[in-house]
């Protein structure tokens, strides 16, 4: 079908297969892959798309995709991803595939250098262009610059930051010193204690963090400041069976001296319950594995050898760190002191408990095999061994009703209790000590004068598991933030401001997430609110908790119960045990058991008292924090961390939206991190998920550049001559763009601000260069630009002057000939009869020839018969005379007429009989004949004038019924367009109603798809099972919904090809409406999928308009927006109906496409005919001076032609469009209509016509 034009399908492993169409349905397009000849895939119309002519070919931006969607994207990044091109552009959003090798050369500083000063554009898609961008941004607009470096956990937004970081710091921080050294150094530090792997990705951050440049007055680095979020401590005590702790332990373990893997007590990392439970493998080499001894490896490593990836060594990246904290400035006993903290928190998870046989109270003590752990951790934490026993088998409270001299009691605890002691103890020190990190680099940092910053954002991205707890709760709130300010800062704000400046771009939807965040942060019923509220209760439980978030909420589409999960394996979580949150990336369950305990950051009094009396300096100062609260009661204080959460992500959303911003979306290419692998249904879902879609319908006709008239016109003013200087802000830059030579569609005027498209950088950074030797160069164009454009206007006017004269004598010309004309036929209408009578008894005058023969033969008499002649030949005459003289209707004509044809005939008779009276009989017969022969004669013109007349008289009627059945139309129509606009009121609150029903029908589809791909990309991971994606009866599409109307035939399973046939054979009359109905349905929804669809770039539109003027246009461009506009069709009914078959033929201007938009005298108009049997199109032609006619037939040429509903077209309404048959047929037999019906006959599919062939009877 459609010429086998090339369009992709959905698929759930490739994303989209490349394909052609064999079917179209009501709501699906039943497509055959390429690769898979004799399959088929069915997919709803708005996830098919048309592919490119060449889709092996790449382009570095993808907004210049002759069709921009999500298929063509996606095959985009695919091809370059294939020839190792990891970056792509969507305008001035970078998109980067994580290609899991070294890139040769792609990170160099030969490459860094060539980027310095370079537009976007200009050179290949890279992070060194963003970077430079925000560089020259902040520089050019004096303002602080933000890169948003986004993607999921393997997708390479780590390794991103770091070489922002580094192109920022070569390129303007040479001058800086060791500033330059400790901003790139400050990246391994982090990683090495905030990083770990995970079962997605090998050096997955656990933190988020933003790491600020700033710049001086000269624009040089000057300095940094490392802000930090939300470091996941439960992997402290806790990992996955396939995951890691956190670097720092296993390099300890591994890679540090022997003296001081023996005073820090280090074992394999098995042998530690913090690491033990997890992945207990290194990360080496061949060459460190072989410098590891045997007793710094673990069990599992001896079986299984080493992990590898090709940027982590456990062995060397100890050293790493240790240099890194050298760069910081950190002497030995510094360093010695963090690595001291870290061997005390793995001792510390050593600690076991057991039940105390000696205590009524049912406590606990320490296992007596953990006393050598207890006394190392106290050792190495310095504290008091015996004080570390009691503080975590024990804490202290303080009677209420004492007051402050109230009764000290000192309360024992469980096994479990003080199990979750020791693990909030570990928890605490090591994020305290990751917070001391972080400042230490601040510190290492300093910047005295800032003018202005840029930002490199680096979160975790969009997180889901099988069991997700309150970290990945807390970091899709982030990234639900984080989505909403992009689709504000991209989408929302972009469209504001083109509208306030009316650039008339279309409007973009895309799915709003407020409703999720304020589930999430609202007061009182919001998600975190709830949690402090259950924290501060004297005996909380996750189940009330749970029960709280579902009663609250139980309304918001946005949450709802585990078992609505599409991951079966979520159905046995009970409702009490978790909940579901439909995130803008898919569903999320997440489970509450551990919310409360994640979610509090404080110790027992008795744990704080004895670690701030450590005699370890290090740890005194972490824990010396002087605005912490103090126990005032026997309740254990409670310190939200999901509070602290949100403050610091409010701080850091102000800052966002304080700076301009740029995006690097990370895409991780595969599940299985391996190169040259690309799981194409896995990096849609990713770019979905950043919200590429969106991006790509605004960005193809967006502009995302933009500067102020009077900010570019001020950056000239003062090298401008008088001349120049003088002219209007506005009417500078339109000079300016055209002495440069700027395509018009590249660039467009707003109100304030002149905008450019999306690939037009460089054009855009030459206008804004403001060097002196650049700027008199761009006057110097002006000023020719301006003497050129009024040259040009002159000659134009001369032009138009002589134009419109030449139009002025044409119309004189024409006008004389009007009146002419009219002059002669209101003439014609006057004297037409008159002289037609003259004719008709001037004809008489023979008669009287024969009558004066009658007369010469005869012998007696003969006078008076000539007198009685002669009598006859003055009545004629005085008749012709008084016609001639006065005005005399038909009617009197005609009864003169008669008159003198009784005169002649009476007289011929007296003659004849005086004849005969002196001629034998033969002579008597001679003339019987004769006059039997007049009669003859004259009855046959006056039959031939009653003929011509009945036919004149049948033509009047045929047109009076015409006008007439045109009236009563347009008199019903207006009835109609009144009881519509008194009804209008009425409807409009309906209409909206079901918009908005439908809108929120359409989102809960794309959430239910988006829910279903989230969950098909977790049970790949683990083998489970997913539940099929089910349509409801409210999802049905409208198609659907108006094929079920017609309950008699159920057709909306029906072949495309089947419809036809049926058309083509059928005899029975409802069936046949039924799937010509049924058809056009079908035909409309794929003509406006393909308009929807339609190519993007403005040059090649217009370079193929010609080509595709027929294809393209299957009616008038009035016929078509009429259709829009157009009243719903009545629904069919049973009662047999003579207009439902009549056969009607329409004729109207038609201008071709490609003539549209020229002047009026090169604009070339024709003629669009169409033949209507019934209510659908039959036959249709269209009529060009110069070109081929195109003719077009029902059954064979069904995608060209126009597929609407006749009261659709408005074609009935339009006065003189409807023709006569044989004028329609007239045109149609003179281009060749019937040649090529005759050669199509059996494809056919007007009944109409298949009778006229005699196919049909």
């Amino acid at each position: 079908m459609d010429g086998g034009k090339k369009i992709w399908v959905p698929h759930p492993h490739d994303g989209f297969k490349l394909g052609r169409i064999l079917d179209i349905g009501v709501d699906t397009i039943t497509v055959e892959p390429f690769d898979a000849p004799g399959s088929a895939i069915s997919a709803p119309y708005n996830r098919v798309f048309p592919a490119e002519e060449y889709d092996n070919k790449d382009v570095e931006d993808n907004c210049a995709l002759m069709y921009l969607n999500e298929a063509t994207l996606l095959n985009n990044i695919k091809v370059r991803y294939t020839k190792n091109l990891i970056y792509s552009y969507v305008a001035n959003i970078l998109i980067a595939v994580n290609p899991y090798f070294e890139v040769p050369e792609l990170y160099s500083s030969q490459t860094i250098k060539k980027y310095v000063g370079k537009s976007l554009g200009t050179v290949p898609p890279h992070v060194f262009a963003i970077a430079d961008k925000a560089y020259r941004d902040m520089k050019a607009l004096k303002t602080s610059q933000s890169i948003i470096v986004s993607g999921e956990s393997g997708a390479g937004k780590t390794e991103s930051t770091k070489y922002i970081l580094k192109y920022l710091t070569e390129s303007w921080g040479s001058h800086a010193g060791p500033i330059e050294e400790r901003i790139v150094e400050s990246n391994p530090l982090m990683e090495a204690f905030g990083n770990a792997k995970t079962v997605r990705n090998n050096n997955s951050s656990r933190f988020g963090k933003f790491v600020e440049i700033h710049f001086n007055q000269k624009h040089i680095v000057d300095g940094g400041f490392v802000s930090h979020y939300l470091l996941e401590k439960s992997r402290i005590c806790v990992q996955g069976p396939d995951e890691r702790n956190y670097h720092i332990f296993y390099r300890m373990c591994a890679g540090a001296p022997e003296e001081m893997r023996k005073h820090l007590r280090l074992l394999p990392p098995d042998q530690f319950h913090y690491l033990n439970r997890g992945c207990t493998q290194y990360f080496c080499t061949t060459a460190t594995d072989r410098q590891l001894n045997q007793n710094r490896k673990s069990k599992e490593y001896l079986q299984k050898g080493s992990l590898h990836d090709p940027q982590l060594d456990d062995v060397t990246d100890f050293k790493v760190t240790d240099h890194a904290m050298s760069q910081m400035g950190m002497n030995e006993n510094e360093k010695m002191a963090i690595y001291t903290v870290v061997a005390g928190v793995l001792h510390l998870g050593n600690i076991a408990f057991e039940e105390n046989t000696e205590d009524m109270k049912g406590g606990c003590k320490v296992h007596a095999s953990s006393e050598q752990s207890l006394a190392a951790a106290s050792l190495l934490l310095g504290t008091d061994k015996d004080e570390m026993r009691d503080a975590l088998t024990s804490r202290v409270m303080q009677a209420v009703r004492g007051g402050v001299k109230g009764t000290v009691i000192k309360v024992p605890l469980k096994i479990y209790e003080a199990q979750s002691a020791r693990d909030a103890l570990a928890k605490t020190i090591y994020g305290k000590l990751f917070d001391y990190i972080v400042n230490r680099v601040n510190q290492a940092l300093p910047f005295k004068s800032s003018a202005s910053y840029i930002g490199v954002l680096d979160i975790a991205g969009f997180e889901y598991f099988q069991v997700n707890s309150f970290e990945q709760f807390c970091i899709n709130y982030c990234n639900e933030k984080l989505q909403q300010f992009f689709n504000e800062r991209i989408l929302k704000e972009e469209q504001l401001l083109y509208n306030k400046e009316g650039l008339n771009v279309k409007r973009i939807d895309y799915i709003d997430n407020s409703d999720c965040i304020e589930l999430i942060e609202n007061k009182s019923y919001g998600i975190f609110d709830i949690l402090d509220e259950e924290n501060k209760l004297p005996r909380p439980t996750p189940d009330h908790f749970t029960a709280e978030v579902h009663d609250k909420n139980k309304n918001h589409y946005r949450l709802s119960v585990p078992r609505k999960s599409k991951l079966k394996s979520h159905r046995d979580v009970r409702d009490d045990e978790g909940f579901l949150i439909r995130h803008f990336a898919g569903a999320v369950c997440y489970h509450t058991v551990q919310f409360l305990e994640k979610n509090n950051d404080a110790l027992h009094a008795s744990l704080e008292i004895v670690v701030q009396e450590s005699k370890n300096s290090l740890i005194r100062q972490v824990f010396d924090d002087p605005t912490s609260k103090k126990m005032a009661s026997g309740k254990l204080t409670f310190i939200s961390v999901g509070n602290k959460f949100r403050t610091q992500l409010k701080t850091l959303m102000d800052k966002l939206k304080s700076t301009g911003t740029n995006f690097v979306r990370c895409i991780k290419p595969n599940s299985k991190m391996v190169d040259h692998l690309f799981e194409g249904a896995q990096i849609l879902s990713q770019l979905q998920c950043a919200g590429m879609h969106s991006v790509l319908d605004l960005m193809q006709q967006g502009y995302p550049s933009r500067t102020q008239f009077a900010d570019l016109y001020n950056m000239y003013k003062r090298y401008l001559p008088a001349e120049l200087a003088r002219l209007d802000p506005r009417l500078f830059c339109k000079a300016l763009f055209k002495a440069l030579g700027l395509n018009e569609n590249d660039f467009k005027f707003g109100l304030t601000k002149v905008f450019f498209r999306p690939g037009k950088f460089a054009e855009f950074d030459q206008i804004m260069k403001s060097d002196p030797e650049n700027l008199a160069i761009l006057i110097k164009k002006v000023k020719r630009w301006l003497i050129c454009s009024r040259w040009r206007k002159a000659q134009w006017c001369a032009l138009s002057v002589i134009k419109l004269k030449n139009k002025i004598l044409y119309r004189r010309a024409m006008l004389i000939k009007i009146q002419k004309t009219v002059k002669m036929w209101v003439c014609v209408r006057k004297y037409r009869p008159r002289f037609k009578g003259i004719q008709k008894i001037k004809t008489l005058r023979s008669q009287l020839t024969m009558m004066g023969q009658i007369v010469s033969q005869l012998k007696k008499d003969k006078s008076s018969s000539e007198k009685q002649v002669q009598a006859v030949a003055q009545s004629i005459e005085k008749v012709i005379q008084q016609i001639k003289t006065t005005r005399v209707t038909r009617q009197e004509i005609d009864k003169a007429y008669s008159g003198l044809v009784a005169n002649i005939n009476q007289t011929l008779n007296d003659l004849q009989k005086k004849l005969k009276q002196q001629k034998n009989k033969e002579e008597e017969e001679r003339l019987r004949k004769i006059q039997e022969e007049m009669e003859r004669e004259r009855k046959k013109k006056e039959e031939e004038e009653r003929k011509k007349r009945r036919e004149e008289e049948e033509q009047r009627k045929l047109r009076m019924e015409m006008e007439a059945r045109r009236k009563k139309e347009e008199e019903e129509r207006k009835r109609q367009e009144e009881a519509d606009r008194k009804a209008a009121l009425e409807l409009q609150a309906q209409l909206e109603k079901e918009a908005a029903a439908n809108a929120e029908r359409q989102q809960q589809l794309e959430q239910e798809r988006l829910d279903r791909e989230l969950a098909l990309r977790l049970a790949e991971e683990d083998q489970s099972q997913v539940e099929e994606l089910q349509r409801s009866e409210s999802q049905k599409s409208i198609g659907a919904a108006a094929a079920e109307d017609d309950k008699k035939y159920d057709l909306a399973k029906w072949k495309y090809a089947e419809l036809r046939d049926t058309i083509n054979t059928s005899c029975d009359v409802d069936l046949l409406e039924a799937c010509r109905e049924e058809f056009h349905r079908r035909l409309k929804v794929y003509h406006a999928w393909k308009s929807k669809n339609k190519k993007r770039n403005v040059q090649e539109k217009q370079l193929n308009n010609v080509k595709n003027a027929q294809t393209d246009e299957r009616a008038p461009k009035a016929v078509m927006e009429n259709s829009q506009n157009a009243p719903p069709i009545p629904p069919r009914t049973n009662v047999p109906n003579s207009e439902e078959w009549a056969q009607r033929y329409f004729r109207i201007p038609f201008v071709r496409p490609s003539d549209q938009h020229r002047d009026e005298a090169q604009r070339k108009k024709g003629w669009w005919l169409a033949h209507f049997d019934g209510k659908w199109i039959s036959r249709q032609m269209e009529l060009h001076p110069d070109k081929q006619p195109v003719l077009l037939l029902a059954g064979v040429d069904d995608m060209q032609m126009c597929e609407l509903h006749l009261d659709e077209t408005g074609l009935t309404r339009k006065r003189g469009a409807e023709i006569l048959e044989h004028e329609f047929n007239a045109d149609w037999r003179k281009n060749g209509g019937d040649s090529y019906l005759n050669s199509n006959r059996t494809r056919v599919t007007s009944k109409y016509l298949r009778k006229i062939l005699g196919i049909d009877k």
